[in-house]
């Protein structure tokens, strides 16, 4: 089987999508022996995980180790889900931890998600690396992701995403993030306002605590920033190659992972400063060069569109900005709209794949009910994301912009033949 064949009949073993709990996924890794024998940091949260993962993986490349990534969900290629040493997995190293999980699972149904951690972690586990860096996916206390015990958790900022699935408010959603704690281990949170539930569940689990502003501390200037933790201080760093107004926030979270698993990888200041000046992530406020200016964002929940706002409002002058849309329906659609609706000269509403997704023809109905939205904004509908920046360009002037947010799926769906490089017809 090819890796397309395995995602298609990991697609249809379960009944639902998403079905919270470990005993499946515990029991089948227990068949499968999978035992990851390195040093493992789990990152979990609302919004700056792929971030956050982001510099893990490059301080520690710098610093001359062997890294593992786990994180979701994809862009493109479901292969860019693992990565060994900095490069998305091959599918011939990939396809036989598939295997590995179909004859340890016997009888045992597993989500999309259940089924494809494992074989991932199980790739992990064979792969000789120093340090193994995992995502979570959903949640924390029962995400797939947490069946492995990790040296040091990092907790970034939380706010209101998957309600449905997680709780109602921020203490809540902030006691499933804390789920990946473990006692008397490092817990680093890196939300300089957690909710009290978090704090409370460390201190009952007597984890090792580090928060920003009490253990950590990050300040800075327009030209340089600096870092004090428990026993180790930078100065004079520059800014993470990672754009947004939020990176600084996560950058100091990371270095205080670092800090805490200094005596088993140590780091020095020279692979902290080259880490994050070489630090990529596609897709987080990712500013693509042209005429006009593309920004790609795959911020999906109210608290990544305000973010995503505050980014945007502080580029620069431009004079229109289209705003092309896609998300799943679960989202708070209408919050999101709200958000950025002050900028929005024109919003193009696309259809995404999947069941969970919301329809463009819907979308435009939720942003006419948005309250405070422009009266001279004006929309259109289209069938996907490419034909969606297709219009957008065909619109726009050259000195303006397009931004494309809204999901994974969104972003993905642009960047699917490569990275556009825009080039408006006005030009020609």
């Amino acid at each position: 089987m090819e890796l397309n064949d395995w995602l298609a009949r990991c697609e249809r073993l379960h009944p639902v999508g998403i079905d919270m709990g470990l005993e499946r996924v515990r029991d089948v890794a227990q068949a499968m022996g999978l035992n990851i024998d390195m040093p493992v940091l789990t990152v979990a949260g609302t919004n700056g995980k792929g971030s956050t993962c982001a510099m893990l993986e490059s301080i520690l490349t710098q610093a001359g180790y062997a890294t593992a990534l786990y994180t979701s969900p994809h862009l493109v290629n479901f292969t860019e889900r693992c990565r060994l040493r900095c490069e998305a997995v091959s599918e011939s190293v990939l396809l036989p931890h598939f295997q590995r999980v179909e004859s340890a699972r016997g009888e045992i149904s597993l989500t999309f998600f259940e089924f494809t951690t494992l074989a991932i972690l199980s790739c992990i586990a064979h792969s000789g690396a120093d340090v193994a860096i995992l995502e979570v996916g959903l949640g924390g206390r029962l995400d797939a992701v947490n069946i492995i015990d990790p040296d040091v958790a990092i907790i970034t900022s939380i706010d209101l995403d998957h309600m449905d699935f997680l709780g109602p408010d921020r203490e809540t959603i902030g006691r499933e993030k804390a789920g990946i704690m473990r006692p008397s281990r490092p817990v680093v949170v890196s939300d300089p306002m957690p909710p009290q539930s978090v704090l409370d569940q460390a201190q009952t689990l007597g984890a090792d605590l580090r928060r920003s502003g009490v253990d950590f501390l990050a300040q800075g200037d327009p030209q340089q920033w600096s870092w004090q933790g428990r026993a180790k201080r930078y100065s004079g760093l520059a800014y993470p190659a990672l754009r947004g107004a939020n990176q600084l926030i996560n950058a100091a979270g990371v270095l205080a992972a670092l800090e805490a698993l200094h005596t088993r990888l140590p780091v020095t200041a020279q692979a902290v400063r080259n880490g994050l000046a070489m630090v990529d992530l596609p897709g987080r406020f990712q500013m693509v060069p042209g005429q006009p200016a593309l920004v790609l964002d795959v911020a999906h929940n109210p608290h990544a569109a305000a973010v995503l706002f505050q980014n945007l409002d502080a580029m620069g002058f431009y004079p229109h900005t289209h705003l092309v849309f896609g998300a799943m329906a679960d989202k708070d659609i209408s919050a999101i709209l709200s958000r950025m609706a002050p900028l929005a000269d024109a919003w193009y509403f696309c259809d995404l794949p999947g069941s969970r997704a919301s329809m463009a023809q819907a979308l435009a109905r939720q942003w006419q009910r948005t309250p405070g939205r422009r009266a001279d904004s004006r929309h259109s509908e289209h069938p996907d994301p490419a034909s969606a920046l297709a219009a957008a360009v065909a619109q726009a002037d050259p000195a303006d912009r397009i931004v494309v947010f809204g999901s994974f799926l969104t972003v993905g769906g642009v960047l699917q033949h490569g990275l556009p490089r825009l080039d408006a017809p006005h030009l020609n």
